[in-house]
């Protein structure tokens, strides 16, 4: 609401990875009563009711400021890459653990593939195909040129493909957030990409004694320090790699990426 107050217009995207998990918990636990709901159909669920709450507190926010502007919120599909190599060896966990038997019981009744965590259990792991196009995007590029301010891809959008007949079809993976989000920007040419984590700055050496912040990276840097293991794959380098395919493929010259916490994201 503070840069919408500042006279940016922010498109706003987000996760929903312990969302979807809660959702496909609820899924099994009413599977003897109910039917069950593929991945790419509790992924609609999460972005749908997320995206609702989301507006909903932003655009409270923007009258306790009185400015009448208004959020919406736009369910978004993503189109992958159906014969990307991701899905023979899915890697993306999802959900809750389960012992052996009924990890095996869900391969053979629901064909999930299931990886071992040690001294947690068995997990369900999917595809995580790179995000290759926004659906709705004439419509969102649309609403964007119309001053509107949106909420959109929530979750990384819902995975589909075309089938054989060139329909779009659900499919069964999830989407990186940070990667959708750099795809939505660099289409809709957009300035600044900023992404809201959990530290006020990126970091070298991150956790050791030697940790220092980092204020300015270039691409190749941020590059080079991703090649050399600075940024883990579980933590900041899905958003270090979101971030160069940004500004790699943005067609703006002035283009940038902001990484900080949300206390400050106004200031950044």
């Amino acid at each position: 609401a503070g840069l919408v107050e500042a006279g940016y217009q922010p498109i706003v995207t987000h996760g929903n990875g312990p969302q979807v998990g809660n959702v496909l918990r609820r899924v099994e636990l009413a599977a003897r009563e109910l039917y069950r709901l593929p991945l790419h159909i509790c992924g609609a669920h999460t972005q749908g009711g997320m995206g609702y709450m989301i507006a909903q507190c932003l655009n409270n926010a923007l009258q306790q400021r009185n400015i009448s502007r208004r959020f919406t919120a736009i369910v978004t599909s993503v189109e992958v890459d159906r014969n990307d190599t991701g899905f023979l060896k899915p890697t993306k966990p999802i959900g809750g653990f389960y012992r052996k038997d009924k990890a095996e019981e869900l391969q053979r009744e629901q064909g999930w593939e299931m990886i071992l965590v040690p001294r947690q259990g068995y997990r369900r792991v999917v595809a995580s195909p790179p995000p290759k196009a926004i659906v709705e995007i004439e419509l969102i590029r649309r609403l964007v040129d119309a001053g509107e301010l949106l909420v959109a891809a929530g979750g990384g959008g819902n995975p589909v493909a075309r089938n054989e007949a060139g329909n779009w079809v659900g499919v069964e993976a999830v989407i990186d957030k940070d990667r959708t989000a750099a795809l939505l920007g660099r289409t809709l040419d957009v300035p600044t990409l900023v992404i809201v984590t959990g530290v006020e700055k990126v970091a070298l050496d991150y956790g050791a004694p030697t940790e220092r912040a980092v204020d300015r990276l270039t691409a190749s840097e941020a590059q080079r320090y991703l090649a050399a293991g600075q940024f883990p794959p579980g933590s900041m380098g899905p958003k270090i790699e979101a971030a160069i395919e940004f500004l790699r493929d943005c067609n703006r010259g002035d283009a940038r990426v902001i990484i900080c916490d949300i206390e400050h994201m106004a200031d950044a």
